[in-house]
């Protein structure tokens, strides 16, 4: 059996995160992955403070294991975010999308951990100086926001320069990722787009069925003119996003608005013109099943792999 020091600090069964995806990650599939033995996450990203209040309390009724919550520190809200996961008694959270230094003291006043993710090893030694308890080291290869390095680079680079514990994520999605990811010497791994075809996933159906008819070459990265990349299945909006951004006359601010609320709209009501997240390897992902069986496949398959890597020596 898997066993890492991330599994002893959190408390967890199995060295699975599952990713906190805006929009996507609510108490729904958090407590089933949580329940499942691995980590779930309730994105703070979904309709303002009181919604994501709404599913940690949510989530505390389905489940009695650990479980967190993924803050995006650019958002309006994320002040209140900070201070309402303190009051909830939330003991995980992982942040993206700047730095949580200035609440780095009263989280872990709180005996909250906090596990910054990161896309680079510059970054990763910052939040292990402001106190972080391990990093999530993301790969290009993720869908949503996206680093420039890739997940095979990224990884040892980051294991070497720490000393807390690396979850590594970014086109993982089944035993090989995994197993892959611990001979890099990660202490874990956050998986996004594999837990979208969960049961308990509450994405919209439109959702889902564009994940399982995906390819290898299905996902396109937009926004790298803007500075915010991100990962996305190829759609007609996503398509219509990379002209817009390659054509000089029309200015940031237009395509900002063509894209404001898109990801709200593919989640939830499967709209065509919405954005549909995704990660490389959705072109993997073949059938709806539970978090459990998630779960048990990915862990299953990397046992398989590892206690078999002796016969590869001759």
């Amino acid at each position: 059996m898997i066993k890492s020091r991330i599994c002893e600090i959190l408390g967890i069964s199995y060295p699975v995160f599952q990713g906190g995806m805006a929009w996507v990650a609510d108490a729904s599939l958090a407590a089933a992955v949580s329940n499942a033995g691995g980590l779930g996450l309730i994105s703070s990203i979904n309709a303002g403070t009181e919604a994501v209040r709404n599913e940690i309390r949510k989530c505390k009724e389905l489940t009695d294991k650990p479980f967190g919550v993924n803050i995006m520190l650019q958002a309006p809200n994320a002040g209140e975010i900070a201070q309402m996961v303190i009051e909830e008694g939330v003991k995980i959270l992982t942040t993206g999308a700047g730095s949580p230094a200035q609440y780095m003291e009263a989280w872990k006043a709180a005996g909250i951990k906090v596990i910054p993710v990161v896309a680079s090893v510059a970054l990763a030694l910052k939040m292990q100086a402001i106190g972080a308890t391990a990093v999530v080291a993301e790969g290009a290869e993720s869908g949503g926001h996206v680093g420039e390095l890739h997940t095979m680079a990224l990884i040892p680079q980051v294991v070497d320069a720490l000393d807390i514990p690396v979850i590594a994520a970014g086109g993982i999605c089944d035993g090989r990722g995994v197993a892959a990811a611990f001979m890099l010497g990660a202490d874990a791994v956050q998986v996004g787009t594999r837990f979208l075809s969960a049961e308990e996933c509450t994405v919209h159906q439109n959702y889902k069925d564009k994940i399982l008819k995906a390819t290898d070459i299905s996902t396109i990265v937009t926004g790298k003119t803007l500075g915010h990349p991100v990962r996305s299945l190829k759609t007609p909006f996503s398509k219509t996003f990379a002209k817009m951004e390659s054509d000089p006359a029309v200015k940031p601010e237009e395509i900002l608005a063509f894209g404001t609320g898109a990801l709200r709209k593919a989640v939830k009501e499967g709209d065509p013109n919405g954005s549909y997240m995704a990660g490389e390897c959705a072109g993997m992902v073949k059938k709806i099943e539970p978090a459990k069986a998630i779960i048990e496949d990915l862990i299953g398959g990397a046992e398989k792999l590892l206690s078999g890597a002796p016969e590869l020596l001759a």
